[in-house]
């Protein structure tokens, strides 16, 4: 399904769950303490109906299968917020090493926008993700066609952008597959593409923050990302020229 012109779009990608592993109610209580008044107590029915969980904690356990975690939700549909991990397959993934993907989804206003930073934060510490990034929908759509073979063969982005490699074709798990509006970055991911270079990154670094683990929060333009803003596009543009190993496009 297409993502919504007015919503923000998380994914972050992670080691594979284990055994006994607590880092799906990890996620989610830290997606709460990011949006203040959130509380994620509901699922989704096949038919589109609000169930509440009365025992949410222990639902998540119960029901975490399959490498990830059900949807859960704030029960709104007119404020809609979203969360479920899924897994990455081996053959899919880079490296060829399993990774447990964090998907969430919340509306673009005012709060939402001003809490992404910290929704990006808790739920990539919370999952120990590698990367991932938070960006508006219709941004998304685009920078997602990077990575979209066409009828002809190799992808045809639009506006300019790079063609970026699939998952499956990038060396290493660390390494990210695209940019975003808000890039999280482990200080693995952080080593692998070379960030921060004092002399290189002033800009961006006024824009970063450290987190506990060591990792980045990286914001590429104060607003929102809009591809239709030309100096958000040469933002973005200007990202991926600064870190090629981004999307594998280093030439070794």
């Amino acid at each position: 399904m297409a993502a919504p012109q007015g919503s923000l779009i998380l994914i972050v990608y992670a080691p594979a769950l284990v055994g006994g592993d607590g880092r799906p109610a990890t996620v989610v209580h830290g997606m709460e303490r990011a949006l203040p008044g959130l509380r994620l107590e509901w699922t989704i029915s096949d038919e589109g109906r609000f169930i509440p969980l009365a025992q949410r904690d222990v639902w998540i356990a119960e029901e975490k299968r399959d490498g990830g975690f059900p949807l859960l939700c704030n029960g709104d549909e007119n404020n809609l917020v979203t969360i479920y991990g899924v897994k990455m397959l081996a053959s899919e993934a880079p490296g060829g090493q399993a990774q447990f993907e964090v998907h969430a989804e919340w509306p673009l206003e005012a709060a939402g926008i001003v809490e992404a930073a910290d929704v990006l934060e808790e739920v990539a510490e919370g999952s120990r993700a590698l990367w991932g990034h938070a960006t508006p929908g219709s941004a998304a759509l685009d920078i997602a066609l990077q990575t979209s073979p066409t009828l002809e063969g190799p992808p045809c982005p639009p506006r300019g952008l790079p063609a970026l490699k699939l998952s499956w074709d990038l060396r290493a798990p660390e390494i990210p597959h695209r940019l975003g509006w808000l890039n999280y970055w482990s200080a693995a991911a952080a080593q692998a593409i070379g960030f921060p270079d004092p002399s290189r990154d002033a800009d961006l670094l006024s824009r970063a923050r450290r987190t506990a683990t060591g990792g980045w929060v990286v914001r590429l333009t104060d607003t929102p990302l809009a591809l239709d803003n030309p100096a958000h596009l040469d933002a973005l543009k200007r990202a991926y020229g600064r870190f090629p190993e981004i999307g594998g496009r280093t030439v070794l």
